[in-house]
């Protein structure tokens, strides 16, 4: 999984009534834009994610 700032990443939920999160990085620390990520979600809450098979990196402007 490769990402830069400003990517979204979306996690998605893990059982049923569960929502995705979808939050923006704000920082990549690993080399060549590897995880694991900074990232701040909608309510201002930021974690240090290593990203599992459930998510999905979208290029910045495209979240749609």
């Amino acid at each position: 999984m490769h990402a830069n700032v400003g990517d979204i990443l979306l996690v998605h939920g893990h059982v049923v009534g569960q929502k995705d999160r979808k939050g923006q990085i704000v920082e990549v620390r690993g080399p060549g834009g590897a995880p694991p990520f900074l990232v701040r979600y909608d309510d201002g809450h930021e974690q240090l994610v290593y990203p599992g098979p459930d998510a999905v990196v979208m290029p910045a402007g495209d979240e749609s």
